[in-house]
């Protein structure tokens, strides 16, 4: 489809400029397509184990923790729990893909993990414990990773359609535009030196003829 614009010299110098800078831009577009796709499937591919992994992790530390503290009642657990030692804070941050802010997650842990007499817990407990704050850290992770999967989703479904807005749209409407311009300004100029030829065959004609009748003078005069 033709872009709606005159079709004089101005204009074809205006598109021939715009479709340069159109294919400039593509080009550019479809870089970032193929290095954000490359990006999101080594993102996928590392995922899959992560997720299974963070998985067990926790259920390992749950369970771990479950044994550890089935010799003791409700109370007993609350009690050792109930004043805690140690402090969450979750540090975020954003980092640079591609022109694109990804957030990063750093967790901070202050103070210490356990909070309660040694001699009222069995030991387990500090393992089940740590178990479960490497299970948090794994968890801040995949989420990290998740949200990273997520925008450059959004990015990339962002991307093609402008790729293919100017390779399916814009480009070849330049293209048509141009050649429609260029065929009016050839036509333009076909007609143009017709009409030239014609005059010029018109003032020869003129001339052949005053050439003539000057002759006819002439002769008369000699008569």
């Amino acid at each position: 489809m033709r872009l709606n614009v005159n079709p004089n010299r101005m204009q074809l110098l205006r598109l021939k400029k715009r479709l340069v800078l159109a294919q400039k831009g593509h080009k550019l577009l479809k870089d970032k397509q193929d290095e954000l796709m490359k990006q999101f499937i080594e993102l996928i591919d590392r995922l899959k184990g992560f997720r299974k992994n963070v998985e067990d992790s926790y259920l390992k530390a749950l369970h771990r923790f479950t044994i550890a503290t089935a010799p003791l009642n409700r109370e007993e657990i609350q009690e050792a729990f109930l004043l805690p030692a140690l402090k969450f804070n979750l540090k975020v941050t954003e980092k640079q893909v591609m022109n694109l802010r990804v957030p990063s997650f750093q967790p901070e842990f202050e103070g210490d993990l356990v909070s309660y007499g040694y001699s009222n817990m069995p030991g387990d407990v500090d393992f089940a414990l740590e178990d479960l704050r490497e299970s948090l850290t794994m968890m801040i992770e995949l989420a990290e990773s998740m949200k990273k999967l997520e925008l450059l989703a959004d990015e990339i479904d962002k991307t093609r359609r402008r790729v293919n807005a100017l390779e399916y749209l814009l480009i070849p409407n330049i293209r048509e535009t141009i050649r429609y311009i260029t065929m009016k300004l050839e036509e333009l100029e076909r007609g143009n030196l017709t009409r030239l030829m014609k005059v010029k065959d018109m003032l020869e004609q003129k001339e052949e003829k005053e050439r003539a009748d000057r002759r006819s003078k002439r002769e008369a005069a000699g008569l």
